[in-house]
């Protein structure tokens, strides 16, 4: 890893990556509804200030030599506490600037895409408020210079898609999702915060320069417990294997926002998280395995459960879940696979953010409808949207020569290549999912843009409301057009003579060969002929006759899984949530009957003794003369019985 040197020139002012957005959602939410108007010409006009800034900061940063191209910029001292001392610094090298164009490239394309999208919502510059807060979170966690600047981050991010997701909010169901991620990310924050407390309390500092410079004094122990608990962070933000349940449900929210978080920027920080802290992961072999193990799993749970569902975004989203256990699976490989996962990375931000416009087209199109069986035939009435998505869904299925060939066939050739039954387990992983991902994406194009239109014979959705189906607008086309392109050479372009590895090369250090029980070209054989059968079987079952309008009830026991999502939820219900909640009450009912039952029963016995012997105090003399004369022959009675006895 290269050592860094203080910021200069340009990137003295990298700080401004941060303040325009985030200074675009402060006017946006004090302007108030003045700001209607011309709010959402502000929200992108502080991403697009955004993403040219980061663009002349990385071309500058590419005019340098390696050994130049990581610098360190000091803001200020953050948190002075005894011997913990934080700064808040910005980090500018590779790896951040590659994740810096890609969310303000992305991010400018999805607010420009938003314009017409939320056209007639009410609020509308509230929500490129929350985009643009969104963004300014997004950046400082992968601008940040130490873990603790990247928490902050992180969390950011975290409350921007929790309002975000909860944009319907008069919906139950946009309130639960917003909900449920929020709670389910926790987890992985936790387990995030619990590392960055190991970090410090064995080396007493959290920066990336000394953490890194340091690993050596680390003990095996505590480097595996900080690398499983950085894991759990990814999983979390990242909807991975046992925490992803929450991205599906997250697709209650507006496209725009499924196809910024959910696809482009927030999940895949797991995977920056992961390959940031490479020297860390670089020592523990055990992390790496569990690493490519979450990915291996989720990247099949993705394309099972993806087979099976109706919803339009919802498959799009287990495709997701999907295609970053592919990422995961590829940077738990170490140094064969970080670059390798980057790219993947960035190809998927192209052709997935351009698929989730696609659907968001199509939803306008058809005045939200988002059942696929309720669609049909529609190319013939969105040809830029179907253009555009089907350059998207070949990338996507591996299909030469389009971007995710090149990234997803690098992935699965490196698998192959780990020693001894790894290389043929997570190879063999890798390749099932392509052929399950070619059969999911070819039914959904088939059910929603060929074949029978079958929503003329339904002609109202379920809540009444009429098909109309249409184009969408320029503002809405462009961004779908410019993501298409990306999606068909962004692949060659970022692998032909190892460019993108030899750009991280400083922050990721140099990319290994494979030698493994498969070559690159068989590799390549093997996955575009999978992804054709599972094409051609997807044509087969569901282009050959007209598909029902209604779900079919009787299907086979893998199906009903795969549409109760592997009863992943259940398994978190019956697990976590009963057994949770079953607790609540138990301490609940201690807390109120046996700690409150103490306190407030002991000032009841002191009330109603004091109560009663008030009883006695009556004000009058002849009371009190009487207690007198009682008392008197109390002690003399006892006197006598002792003079006696």
């Amino acid at each position: 890893m290269t050592e860094s040197v203080a910021a200069s020139g340009l990137a003295s002012f990298a700080w401004l990556l941060l303040a325009l957005p985030a200074f675009g959602a402060a006017v946006l939410l004090l302007a108030g509804k003045r700001a209607d108007k011309w709010g959402h010409l502000l929200g992108c006009a502080t991403i697009i200030a955004a993403f040219g800034y980061g663009l002349a900061l990385f071309f500058t940063t590419l005019g340098q030599g390696p050994e130049e191209r990581t610098s360190d910029l000091h803001l200020f001292d953050w948190i002075p506490v005894g011997a913990l001392d934080v700064e808040f610094g910005l980090r500018i090298d590779p790896l951040s600037l590659t994740f810096v164009l890609l969310i303000t490239g992305v991010g400018s394309l999805i607010h420009i895409y938003s314009i017409g999208y939320m056209a007639h919502e009410e609020g509308r510059r509230k929500f490129f408020a929350y985009l643009n807060l969104f963004v300014s979170a997004m950046l400082l966690l992968v601008l940040g210079n130490g873990f603790v600047t990247l928490y902050f981050g992180w969390e950011g991010v975290g409350l921007a898609s929790y309002l975000l997701i909860g944009w319907y909010q008069y919906k139950p169901e946009a309130a639960s999702a917003a909900k449920k991620a929020f709670l389910m990310n926790r987890v992985g924050d936790l387990g995030l915060a619990i590392a960055i407390f190991i970090m410090f309390k064995e080396l007493g500092t959290t920066t990336y320069s000394e953490v890194f410079a340091r690993v050596d004094e680390l003990s095996s122990g505590s480097i595996l417990a900080i690398t499983l608990l950085l894991l759990l962070g990814a999983c979390g933000k990242s909807g991975q294997f046992p925490l992803q349940a929450w991205l599906p449900d997250a697709m209650a929210g507006p496209t725009p926002v499924s196809a910024l978080i959910h696809a482009a920027t927030m999940v895949t920080a797991g995977v920056y998280l992961i390959a940031r802290s490479n020297p860390l992961y670089n020592l523990s072999a055990d992390g790496r395995l569990v690493v490519m193990i979450i990915g291996g799993v989720t990247l099949l749970i993705g394309c099972i459960i993806g087979c099976a569902y109706d919803d339009f975004k919802k498959v799009l989203a287990y495709s997701t879940v999907s295609q970053i256990g592919y990422m995961i699976l590829a940077v738990g490989l170490g140094p064969v696979g970080y670059a390798l996962g980057i790219m993947h990375l960035l190809t998927h931000g192209f052709f997935k953010a351009g698929l989730f416009l696609g659907a968001g087209s199509v939803m306008h199109g058809m005045n939200d409808e988002g059942n696929i069986r309720r669609m049909g035939g529609l190319a013939k009435y969105m040809p830029v949207t179907f253009a555009t998505w089907a350059l998207g869904y070949l990338a996507l299925i591996g299909i030469p020569p389009f971007s995710g060939f090149f990234s997803k066939d690098a992935i699965i050739a490196a698998a192959f290549g780990e020693p001894g039954w790894r290389g043929y387990v997570f190879g063999g992983v890798a390749l099932l999912g392509a052929a399950l991902t070619a059969f999911y994406m070819t039914r959904l194009l088939i059910l929603v843009f060929l074949g029978k239109p079958r929503w003329k014979e339904l002609k109202t959705s379920e809540d009444g409301r009429e098909y109309h189906p249409h184009e969408s607008p320029w503002s809405m086309k462009i961004p779908m057009i410019v993501l298409a392109v990306g999606s068909v050479g962004a692949g060659f372009f970022l692998e032909n003579g190892e460019r993108l590895a030899g750009w991280l090369e400083p922050t990721l250090g140099p990319l290994q060969e494979t030698h493994g029980v498969l070559d690159h070209t068989m590799v390549a054989i093997l996955s575009v002929g999978l992804s054709l059968v599972g094409v051609a079987l997807a044509f087969l079952l569901f282009g050959r006759k007209p598909q029902p309008t209604a779900r079919p009830l009787r299907v086979s026991f893998p199906v009903r899984a795969a549409r109760a999502d592997l009863y992943g939820n259940a398994l978190n219900e019956a697990l976590f949530a009963r057994p949770g909640t079953w607790l609540t009450r138990a301490l609940v009912f201690v807390d109120n009957k046996g700690v409150d039952g103490l306190v407030n029963g002991t000032a009841a016995l002191l009330g109603g003794s004091s109560g009663r012997l008030r009883r006695l105090q009556t004000g009058f003399v002849r009371s009190y003369a009487l207690s007198m004369l009682l008392g008197a022959i109390c002690v003399l009675g006892a006197l006598l019985m002792v003079r006696f006895s």
